[in-house]
């Protein structure tokens, strides 16, 4: 019964990826499009319950009459059937009632709306470019998708289970009283408006109060997250000091807001308490006037007055209910800045995948400054034949890594265009083009996985031979091995830390050429491929690169000119221009700018800030 409940909605179902919506009403509509017809269900299902509630509490005052009226004989003879009936409908149909209630609200909604809003923002973060994530702490995103799918779920949720009921078992007990008399309905009545006044006015309040304070927990995880990311660099620079500054300026902050928020919460009940007074007055009192005038019976005197505690005692939870909705709300608002945040890199409507034979590559008129109006590439031209290895050499912030990151569509290019074998990348799907590419980096970061799941990144569907294979091309194979984690499990099995912290710099790297191997793209970038490796296996891994290049168009980005002496080309890059163009000895014979590089470094390294004369 359970499952058959929780499996009427899917929440990992395909859906529009268009851009969430940034209002707070548009956003949830999304989110309650598949449950629409189960909330109608949810909401008769909740009238229900509320009258009957209602219903028994009114018959509990006609069973206070028929005592007074009858002796114990007379009682049965005369209403036992009654009595009987309704104790059958209290042991039968009000629990049947309730508890369709409690499996769509538990079952169907709160078992999936939540992990469904938190899919949904995750799926739309992935398809983010990379410099969104630059500017952005991950564990402010972690914060915000968690906290979306709780906030939307539990608003739902006491949306029936809380206000749509109360709005119900209100009504019913005016009907009730009004049917009495009428004079019992006009109290309750003026409570509802004087309560409802009280409660709209906090809850303003409040729903700022709750967004402010969202935005200050979201900012302490941050800075945490942060500072655990980054433990050693703190501990290789004994700065705990600063971090902790850092981190207690931001708890001192949420400190604030959580004060704020808490007396709000303290006002609000003192405000609570003297508006129920006047309703426990304005009820109890007409309905002992009443009573003495004749006009009512001695239980419908103690109906009312159940019904006056009932809501007296309901009240402080309605509005509780009512104030946690604002909260929520503003939890929903502050999410949505980063989640309903449209994507910069997009594919084309109707896109196809790239279709990638000769590996061809053309660069004309790149221009890009990341929106800056400097720095980035300056009307790059360049052409890549097919099967041609090109290295690329340039000090740092040369162009050389905005030539492969708009490659790969990390970013679009503000002009020009483009080409893999005549196909503009910007027309293509992003999935298919970085397909096409494998990319060794200097960052060599890791999935906190399985070292058998990292290299099979590259290709979900290898088996486990030409995994291994790909490993032992990468020289990884051994200390693959010998790997055990703190779970115990060993070898391939064995997980590798956040980004692969667990390993040394050269075996991340090995993990990652393996990957990229296993891939086995048409286009390779290796950007910094072996920088992490000692020179023994740095030897051993450039062979194996050599290897992985042939009949592959090939990109390579280094600082050590040695490691890319044997390129069929090398390209010369200076503020975003191409500067020189040639194989080795062809630069080494004009005696230019590469010329001058290599006799600098000697086989070493290319300076930071080394400067580059061009004439």
């Amino acid at each position: 019964m359970y499952k058959f409940f929780e499996n009427l909605i899917n929440p990992f179902a395909r859906f529009s990826e268009d851009t969430p919506p940034s209002t707070l009403w548009a956003y949830l509509k999304t989110q309650y499009a598949p449950f629409r017809k189960w909330m109608v269900l949810m909401a008769f299902s909740g009238i229900i319950v509320a009258l009957m509630e209602t219903g028994l509490i009114f018959y509990s005052g006609r069973v206070i009459d028929l005592l007074s009226s009858n002796t114990p004989d007379s009682l049965m003879a005369n209403h036992g059937l009654e009595l009987a009936i309704v104790a059958v409908l209290i042991m039968t149909l009000r629990p049947a009632l309730i508890g369709l209630n409690h499996l769509l609200l538990e079952q169907t909604l709160a078992s999936n709306m939540q992990e469904q809003v938190r899919w949904r923002a995750h799926k739309h973060l992935l398809g983010q470019s990379s410099g969104f994530f630059q500017n952005e702490f991950a564990g402010r995103l972690t914060n915000r998708v968690m906290q979306l799918g709780e906030a939307v779920e539990d608003s739902t949720y006491m949306a029936f289970e809380g206000v749509w009921y109360a709005l119900t078992y209100v009504l019913g007990a005016a009907i009730i009283l009004a049917g009495v008399n009428p004079i019992l309905a006009l109290p309750l009545l003026g409570w509802v408006v004087l309560y409802s006044l009280y409660v709209a006015y906090m809850a303003k309040r409040v729903g700022v109060a709750s967004e402010k304070w969202s935005d200050a927990r979201s900012l302490v995880t941050a800075r945490v997250v942060d500072a655990y990311s980054n433990v050693e660099t703190i501990k290789l620079f004994a700065d705990e000091g600063t971090e902790e500054v850092y981190v207690l300026s931001a708890m001192k902050r949420l400190r604030l807001r959580v004060q704020r928020f808490l007396r709000l919460m303290t006002e609000l009940g003192f405000g609570l308490n003297i508006i129920n007074g006047v309703l426990i007055l304005g009820m109890i009192g007409p309905a002992i006037w009443l009573w003495s005038r004749g006009s009512v019976s001695v239980g419908e005197v103690a109906a009312a007055s159940a019904l006056t505690i009932r809501l007296n005692g309901m009240s402080g939870w309605i509005m509780w209910v009512i104030i946690r909705l604002f909260e929520r709300a503003g939890v929903i608002r502050e999410a949505l800045r980063s989640v309903s945040v449209a994507h910069d890199v997009v594919d084309a409507p109707n896109a196809p995948p790239i279709d990638v034979s000769a590996a061809k590559i053309e660069y004309r008129g790149v221009t890009h400054h990341y929106g800056r109006g400097r720095g980035g590439l300056e009307h790059v031209d360049l052409t890549i034949e097919p099967g041609t290895r090109v290295g690329l050499v340039g000090r740092s912030g040369a162009g050389k890594s905005s030539l492969v990151n708009l490659l790969l569509r990390f970013r679009d290019a503000e002009e020009g265009e483009i080409l893999i074998d005549g196909q503009n990348v910007g027309d293509v799907t992003q999935t298919s083009l970085r397909q096409s590419i494998g990319m060794v980096s200097q960052d060599s970061s890791l999935l906190h996985r399985s070292i058998r799941a990292n290299i099979l990144y590259g290709r979900s569907d290898a088996d486990e031979a030409a995994m291994i294979a790909a490993a032992k091309r990468a020289e990884a194979h051994e200390f693959i091995l010998d790997l055990e984690d703190g779970q115990g499990r060993r070898g391939y099995a064995a997980h590798v830390g956040e980004r692969g912290v667990k390993l040394s710099g050269g075996q991340r790297q090995r993990v990652s050429i393996a990957r990229v191997i296993l891939k086995d793209a048409p286009i390779l970038v290796l950007d910094e491929a072996t920088s992490a490796l000692d020179s023994e296996v740095e030897a051993a891994i450039q062979d194996t690169l050599f290897g992985l290049m042939e009949g592959k168009t090939v990109i390579a980005i280094a600082h050590r000119l040695s490691t890319i002496a044997q390129m069929d080309r090398i390209v010369v890059m200076d503020q975003g221009r191409v500067v020189e163009d040639g194989t080795h000895d062809e630069l080494l014979g004009r005696g230019g700018v590469y010329a001058s590089l290599w006799s600098r470094q000697s086989g070493g390294f290319l300076g930071e800030d080394e400067p580059i004369e061009v004439g």
